[in-house]
């Protein structure tokens, strides 16, 4: 059962693999358009909220390309200095792009604050044409990576990203028919400040897992206590102890773990005991467990043996 759980998940991450490459690329090659687009609009009719929404899509390209980077990397072989190959690259580009992203929107807030005292002129429908084409891209691009966004960290990203991209354009759109109709060119900073706070609300908690994850911290979805619990209901297992669980990429998690067997008869059963422990785990989303079998008599250091 176990093997087979295994060929199913390497050949659904295989296919997937492909889905996400194509995505990341489509996503780059249309966003680095759209970014070119803003920047030369934002700053031919002077508009904070263009120059914004355009800083914060170039770091989106670049997130993208660093993300897509480090799943080519993810799936390099292993070598006698890496032996876990560069999987763990994956969780340094999701760090370093949230890193990023909070960077760009610290200087679109103090640009915005600058700009309240005295906000130039701009033309609001130019604007508003603008952000339309920013809706199309960014929503089209978003549903790429909608499927597969609860798989990878990175995916959800880009997908986060990509979706709060499209309610930022909408916000521009908004903001550019207030400033034709109405002359309150001061929408244009109070609503980039508006959008900046909104996507820093977004990144914060990309941000705070990619720490964690970076630490060696559990993994999100992940509970050692109801690990604990089934692997004690397995028939030869006395106690458990020493449950270590990190991630090894944003899709594969490790474990290590202490097992006491409960008499001899186990320790003869240990290969059928061990098999089952990994079938129940792999079905924890743990892709590979290193367990220490141990007899009651073994002196484990731990009072409950």
């Amino acid at each position: 059962m176990n093997e087979i759980l295994k060929m199913e998940h390497e050949h659904n991450h295989i296919r997937n693999l492909k889905n996400i490459n194509t995505a990341f690329i489509i996503g780059i090659s249309l966003n680095l358009l759209y970014t070119l687009l803003e920047f030369g609009a934002g700053f031919y009719y002077n508009s904070l909220v263009l120059l914004s929404d355009a800083g914060h899509n170039l770091s989106d390209v670049a997130s993208l390309m660093l993300s897509l980077i480090a799943f080519k990397l993810s799936q390099v072989a292993a070598t006698k200095r890496f032996t876990f190959g560069y999987k763990r690259g994956t969780i340094l580009a999701s760090f370093v792009n949230a890193v990023v992203l909070m960077i760009v929107i610290a200087g679109v807030l103090k640009e915005a604050i600058e700009r309240l005292a005295a906000p130039p002129e701009a033309n609001g429908l130019s604007i508003s044409a603008v952000a339309l084409i920013g809706i199309l891209i960014n929503s089209v691009t978003a549903l790429l990576f909608f499927k597969d966004k609860e798989s990878d960290i990175n995916i959800k990203g880009a997908y986060l990203h990509l979706a709060m991209d499209a309610v930022v354009s909408l916000g521009a759109v908004v903001s550019g028919l207030v400033i034709h109709y109405t002359g309150w060119v001061v929408v244009d900073p109070v609503v980039s400040m508006g959008i900046a706070v909104v996507i820093i609300i977004s990144t914060w908690g990309l941000l705070k897992e990619s720490i964690f994850l970076s630490t060696d911290a559990v993994p999100k979805g992940i509970d050692t206590d109801r690990i604990r619990e089934a692997v004690l209901n397995v028939k030869g297992v006395k106690n458990v102890h020493h449950i270590h669980v990190w991630a090894m990429s944003t899709t594969e998690n490790s474990l290590t773990m202490h097992v006491i067997l409960n008499g001899n008869d186990a320790v003869l059963e240990s290969a059928g005991i061990k098999k089952r422990i990994k079938e129940i785990l792999y079905g924890y989303k743990i892709h590979h467990a290193t367990l220490e079998l141990e007899t009651p008599e073994e002196n484990c250091g731990e009072p409950d043996c």
